[in-house]
């Protein structure tokens, strides 16, 4: 069997069975070796797609039941996986899309102000309930930044706000730009707690009414606005530009203009801070199934493919920070949460649904935690002088903050 042998070149870590839709079994790897997991398959086509079309087939396998698990989780066979993927030696048929690779990413990163729209509602527009059941009271999207191992993911929600707000140095009545301010939270801590002047921007509309209505309760409305506008689309100059979590859904054929925009927004003396998901390989492509069913458009960049970017822009790159586990801890809450509101975000939509998602969380996990994913954080001026030349005014900001 194709697969059987796809699998056996692949699995050298752990111990992994197969029941196929036949009722064999077969083994790979060392037995009694952790970690350990067994998936059956329900449907013999993917016999053949699970080895020809490995990243799409085996999200949508699970999506459909068409492939389970038995004794273990979902994660666990992730687990198996995902520790063997970064060793595995390529399969003959994936030259040829190594070769195309540089070509359709283009392609598929393609996203003029429509089409972002249209990417964005397809994530963020959904149930406004479902993002209450399984993010932070302030709805961070994004990387939490764990200090501790044991800190709930709210503590490491607001750390991550912190963080950021540090690398700022924001005073108090500075114009803040936040492009792609999601549900309005780091927006409205920038005010509360820097007396910052902020303007938010997003595509999503569910994002913007929700927003604006924090604001209002908050009695922050003369301080901070969120309008539903493009990057592309925004006049006036800030004093401080913030983006976190956004720019993973820009493109590589729109970095040219994402960065000249930030430059003609920002006053001389002007400040950013990007932070972004990133890759520490290389130029690469979206995951076929993520990019499909999760974030159309999206792409998460190696610094190579950003510096050079930012150079070209005649902008400095002040700082950079790579967080790397953070994010597998953020979406391990995620995933533990969603599950224990699984029946209610049934009821919202289907099983299939529920299905999808716990891929997408748990299989997202895997790539922070196993493969070669990470985020990064850039600070941005337009000055040598911009800022102090130390970091110590950021370590004593957090301090302060505490």
């Amino acid at each position: 069997m194709l697969l059987a042998w796809a699998l056996r070149r692949l699995i050298r870590r752990g111990h992994l069975t197969l029941v196929d839709a036949r009722g064999r079994t077969f083994e790979f790897g060392t037995a009694g070796a952790l970690p350990a997991a067994t998936m059956r398959l329900h449907d013999a086509t993917l016999h053949h797609r699970l080895a020809l079309e490995p990243e799409l087939a085996l999200g949508e396998a699970w999506m459909d039941g068409t492939l389970t698990t038995e004794g273990c989780t979902l994660g666990d066979l992730l687990t198996v996986l995902s520790l063997n993927l970064d060793t595995a030696p390529p399969l003959p048929w994936e030259a040829v899309g190594e070769r195309l690779a540089p070509i359709l990413r283009r392609l598929q990163q393609y996203n003029p102000i429509a089409r972002a729209r249209q990417n964005v509602a397809h994530h963020y527009d959904l149930s406004d309930r479902l993002y209450d059941l399984f993010l932070d009271s302030e709805r961070q999207y994004s990387c939490a930044y764990f200090r501790h191992a044991d800190e709930s993911l709210e503590t490491a929600q607001r750390n991550k706000m912190r963080h950021i707000a540090a690398k700022l140095a924001i005073e108090p009545g500075m114009r803040v730009l936040d492009i792609g301010s999601g549900w309005g939270g780091l927006g409205l801590y920038l005010a509360q707690t820097c007396g910052a002047d902020v303007t938010g921007l997003t595509l999503s509309t569910e994002q913007h009414a929700r927003s604006n209505a924090r604001a209002r309760a908050m009695g922050l409305h003369d301080r901070v606005r969120f309008a539903l506008r493009d990057y592309r689309e925004e006049a006036g100059t800030y004093d401080r530009i913030v983006s976190i979590g956004m720019f993973e859904h820009v493109g590589v054929n729109h970095y040219p203009a994402f960065f000249t925009t930030l430059k003609r927004l920002l006053v001389p003396q002007g400040a950013a801070l990007l932070h972004a998901i990133g890759r520490m390989d290389g130029p690469g492509t979206t995951n076929a199934w993520l990019r499909k069913y999760i974030f159309p458009g999206g792409y998460a960049p190696a610094l190579s493919e950003v510096l050079p970017v930012i150079e070209r822009a005649g902008l400095w790159a002040c700082d950079v920070e790579i967080l790397r586990l953070h994010y597998a801890e953020t979406l391990r809450h995620w995933h533990e949460r969603f599950q224990s509101h699984r029946s209610e975000i049934a009821a919202l939509y289907d099983e299939r649904f529920c299905r999808m998602w716990e891929f997408y969380l748990k299989g997202a996990e895997m790539d922070f935690r196993y493969l070669r994913t990470m985020v990064f954080q850039i600070q941005i001026t337009r000055r040598i002088d911009a800022l102090p030349p130390t970091r110590d005014y950021m370590v004593d900001w957090e301090q302060m903050h505490a």
